[in-house]
């Protein structure tokens, strides 16, 4: 297996970056509220099926996806990939892998491949997009959170150490981890890694899985995340707010986290560091109160055991079980103490 501070740095094809999340939504018009109204999302195209939307800053025709079903589920997570030629390279890639990869025709997107990762993730690379107009300067269009740009996913996964080689041999690089300690060993339990030169592109925690805990988007400030819980408030989202404000350790960013109307979570952050030198990972011990928050309380368990299911993916439990701090745990030993 491969060690945490081993780099790829010629990969089979150059993947650039996360690019689009699709989501199965019950109620299309409550979801599109929610994203354009709350998180501040601008609508690229829509019809009685589906909603594309995009944040303020992009010029790609779309980020987010939702599609109008009877479940609510991840449809499948985007990457962005430099040009064409690379997805003629990852389609021989995954064929020399045994892998089926298959292209597709998109609505609004260029060339397109699709492919599950090793522990059943469907995924998505596209070369481009239609463009759209850049909304960045528009003010007058800042609605909510005033979303800028899809940063990150964050998946759960039964074996982060298998899940994560796959990434790897595609150059994606650790900027931070996360491990417990059980029989003198250190397990690893979580990976941050990335491929556009910030913390984080996509990240595997252990748990139940495959699922997609979050997708994230960035904000101009701290101010506007104080705007989202406002407007929260004052549209009927207050129960929506999940998790923060608050800062992470990992990564540095300001957070708060909702969940959409079908329980999808959004986290909405800013402030995070680049990662664009060759330099060693950080590791964070599970068990250190500062690893994801560096002030207040922990997650409440649902944190850690709520996450959305992949259409047609089978879950598998993980084989070593890890409990992690939750807010639950924290005020029972307060209680007892």
């Amino acid at each position: 297996m491969p060690q945490i501070d081993e780099l790829v740095l010629e990969p089979p094809f150059n993947v650039t970056r996360a690019s689009h999340v699709v989501l199965n939504v019950r109620d299309l018009n409550a979801s599109r509220h929610f994203y354009t109204e709350l998180v501040g999302l601008v609508v690229s195209d829509e019809d009685d099926s589906a909603v594309y939307l995009r944040g303020l800053e992009e010029r790609g025709h779309h980020s987010l996806v939702l599609r109008k079903s009877s479940e609510a589920t991840c449809v499948c997570i985007g990457m962005r990939v430099r040009n064409e030629d690379d997805i003629y390279k990852a389609q021989d890639y995954f064929a020399e892998q045994g892998k089926t990869a298959t292209l597709a025709d998109v609505p609004y997107q260029g060339l397109t491949l699709r492919v599950r990762d090793n522990v059943g993730v469907p995924l998505e690379f596209c070369a481009s997009m239609e463009p759209r107009e850049r909304m960045l300067k528009q003010y007058q269009h800042y609605r909510g959170a005033s979303a800028q740009r899809l940063d990150h996913y964050q998946l759960q996964v039964s074996d982060v150490r298998q899940t994560w080689g796959f990434y790897q041999a595609l150059g994606f690089r650790v900027s931070e981890y996360t491990y417990s300690n059980i029989s003198e060993m250190q397990h690893l339990w979580g990976v941050w890694l990335q491929r556009k030169g910030n913390p984080h592109d996509i990240v595997f925690t252990q748990g139940p899985g495959p699922r997609l805990h979050h997708f994230a988007y960035t904000l101009p400030d701290s101010n506007d995340m104080i705007r989202a819980c406002d407007v929260a408030g004052a549209l009927g989202y207050a129960p929506s707010l999940e998790r923060g404000p608050g800062r992470h350790g990992i990564s540095g960013a300001l957070f708060t986290y909702f969940r959409d109307p079908d329980g999808h979570r959004i986290e909405l952050f800013n402030t995070h560091y680049q990662h664009i030198d060759l330099e060693p990972a950080l590791g964070w011990d599970l068990a250190d109160p500062k690893r994801a928050d560096q002030w207040g309380l922990p997650a409440q368990n649902k944190w850690f055991t709520e996450a959305t299911s992949f259409t047609d993916s089978v879950l598998t439990q993980p084989e070593i079980r890890v409990d992690p701090p939750t807010l639950e745990r924290f005020l029972a030993l307060a209680n007892d103490g």
